[in-house]
């Protein structure tokens, strides 16, 4: 197992202190960081479909309000 060092201001390590009071502080930054990782992981995830998305725009033709009104118009009706 690992020992990390961080360095926070007093208010927030008292803050920290006090909303996890009486439990394992280890486990909880664990916690806290594990979901940091899983956080950041669907941040690239989410700018790389935004990517992909505006790309596949670049290679499709425009269409106009009526054509998509009338394709939204014709979904209805099946």
């Amino acid at each position: 197992m690992a020992t990390v060092n961080f360095s926070v201001p007093d208010d927030v390590k008292e803050a920290f202190n006090m909303a996890y009071q009486g439990q394992n502080k280890s486990a909880v930054i664990a916690e806290l960081m594990m979901e940091a990782v899983e956080r950041s992981a669907r941040k690239k995830r989410h700018r790389e479909a935004i990517a992909n998305i505006l790309a596949l725009r670049t290679e499709m033709p425009p269409v106009s309000s009526e054509d998509v009104q009338a394709a939204l118009d014709e979904l209805r009706q099946s």
